[in-house]
């Protein structure tokens, strides 16, 4: 059980009615809560949650139009998207309660300071090496759409200039990252056929690729809804269209792809995780058709080379710059 979720069940009175769960873990809490629903936009996490509670738990970027006599906050990674998260759900809870949970190393006590524009926050408890606090709404907010919290930049490329446009709690909100900037600058060559933008994010890999090889069939894949619709705002603002799906990895892909381009993710939350890219390095054969090509890019410390060659065929190392490699290989 997650320490969040155990910290919840320490004062489970509080959410034995109808509650809203956004962006809870997937793990027996459903089980523990049976009139509770969540909310997910994790492909992964919901997908779990589908197979033990099927119908208990919404996947998307917006708040389930089911009513809720009360909601929890998971905390994420991100600011802005914990405030997207508490303004929509305190705008449909005038004078009934909202709940932030959180761990401390997440910045759990900061964030709690996010709760004071609705009222008057208090810890209710702190276990676990988390923290629960609670507000009643007295100052529901109108709600603010998405699309208003975006953030949009532009790109000059050879092309002409790419319109980005990102979402709150996607990766390098509001920015390009070092990593994608590399990459944007080794796109030449490509084969043609079906390409796969592993890691989409908001999009901009993708929406360039796009933009250079018109012809060529293109998917986006992110495990985040927001990243997903990140991505088709990015794509729609650029006049360019591509299918743009949620998965849990590689997975999720295509079959017969000739070229998989990846600024593949290593972290889950404050969490390191690498499974997720080790997975892609593992089972990228099976996704590629004969001659079908991985471009990479990573943190140069991260040994990926070795599992590439192991798994996929010689791998060379096309770029390096700034801490980042690019690894090309191709499927014999």
């Amino acid at each position: 059980m997650d320490p969040r979720s155990e910290v919840l069940l320490r004062q489970a009175e509080l959410f034995q009615g109808s509650v809203l769960l956004a962006g809870l873990p997937a793990d027996d809490l459903l089980g523990r809560l049976p009139d509770a629903h969540g909310w997910c936009w994790h492909a992964g996490d919901q997908a779990a949650l589908d197979a033990r509670f099927e119908g208990r738990s919404h996947f998307g970027v917006n708040a389930p139009e089911r009513e809720f006599e009360t909601a929890v906050v998971f905390l994420p990674k991100a600011k802005d998207l914990t405030d997207y998260l508490l303004n929509a759900l305190a705008s449909r809870l005038a004078g009934r309660t909202l709940y932030l949970v959180g761990e401390k190393r997440s910045g759990i006590e900061g964030a709690a300071k996010q709760l004071n524009p609705f009222g008057k926050p208090r810890k209710l408890d702190s276990a676990r090496h988390c923290q629960l606090w609670q507000v009643t709404v007295a100052n529901a907010p109108e709600a603010r759409s998405l699309e208003s919290l975006a953030q949009t930049y532009e790109l000059p490329l050879a092309e002409g200039p790419l319109t980005v446009i990102s979402l709150p709690g996607v990766f390098s909100h509001g920015r390009l990252d070092r990593g994608s900037a590399l990459l944007l600058e080794h796109l030449d060559k490509l084969p043609s056929g079906h390409l796969l933008d592993f890691g989409c994010g908001a999009g901009v890999l993708g929406a360039a690729v796009k933009r250079r090889y018109p012809h060529n069939q293109l998917t986006l894949l992110d495990v985040d809804a927001f990243a997903a619709a990140s991505s088709r705002l990015t794509l729609a603002a650029n006049g360019l269209e591509a299918e743009v799906i949620t998965g849990d990895g590689i997975d999720a892909a295509p079959m017969g792809l000739s070229a998989i381009l990846s600024n593949p993710p290593f972290h889950v939350g404050v969490h390191t995780d690498y499974f997720a890219t080790e997975n892609l390095l593992r089972k990228a054969a099976k996704h590629l058709k004969n001659g079908g090509e991985l471009r990479l890019v990573a943190n140069s410390f991260l040994k990926y080379q070795p599992l590439i060659e192991e798994h996929l065929g010689v791998c060379a190392i096309k770029a390096e710059g700034q801490g980042f490699r690019i690894y090309r290989a191709k499927r014999g």
